[in-house]
């Protein structure tokens, strides 16, 4: 009678527990499913799916700290590219300077003004002539704020009877602003100048 009393006993224990490591290995399991689905939302959540052309196309969200050289880079470029690239059409010369003086400060348009005084605009629609811009480099200085830039480029001036290309050295201070629809960095250029601009070759047409 009592070796089947023990048995029953151990064997009591021996079920209750498997039943807690059951138990323990199933809301283990429960809780590594949970934190791991809680991970991917929040990968999720950083992620905008945009539908092109028929294709999901991902676009990943950061701080804007991580972004930052390059958004200075692009804002630099769009500037240098709307002051520098000229067609002979009013409008057109009109539009991209626009464009341009509401990325910098009055350092710009004391340029702008310059070269209009100048004549230089009314010289590019008389003549016929084409300007075109090709930023090589931009190099930022992080370290310091605002921060300092320099920019290289290549202006190419089409005339009907000449190719002449240019070197373009600038350099400049960016700081922050708000961001808007004018200024979608959110950056303004200040204290612009162009250090170089001499011609490097001329070609005939």
């Amino acid at each position: 009678m009592f070796p089947k009393t023990r048995n029953l006993e151990t064997a009591f224990q021996q079920v209750r527990l498997f039943t807690l490591v059951l138990i323990a290995g199933s809301l283990l399991l429960c809780g590594f499913v949970v934190w791991q689905a809680l991970r991917a939302i929040d990968r999720n959540q950083d992620r905008i799916y945009i539908l092109e052309s028929g294709k999901a196309l991902v676009a990943m969200a950061g701080s804007r700290a991580e972004n930052i050289p390059v958004e200075a880079r692009d804002h630099i470029r769009t500037f240098h590219e709307a002051f520098f690239t000229l067609d002979p059409d009013e409008k057109v010369i009109t539009a991209h300077l626009g464009k341009a003086l509401y990325l910098a400060d009055g350092s710009a348009r004391r340029v702008y003004e310059g070269l209009k005084e100048s004549g230089y605009y009314n010289g590019i629609i008389a003549g016929n002539i084409s300007q075109e811009l090709v930023i090589d480099s931009v190099v930022l200085d992080m370290r310091a704020y605002p921060i300092p830039f320099r920019c290289y480029a290549t202006e190419k001036i089409i005339r009907p009877t000449s190719l002449v290309t240019r070197n373009l050295v600038t350099e400049g201070l960016l700081r922050n602003t708000a961001r808007s629809d004018n200024d979608p960095h959110g950056f303004l250029i200040e204290r612009w100048a162009i250090l170089d601009n001499h011609d490097l070759k001329i070609e005939s047409r």
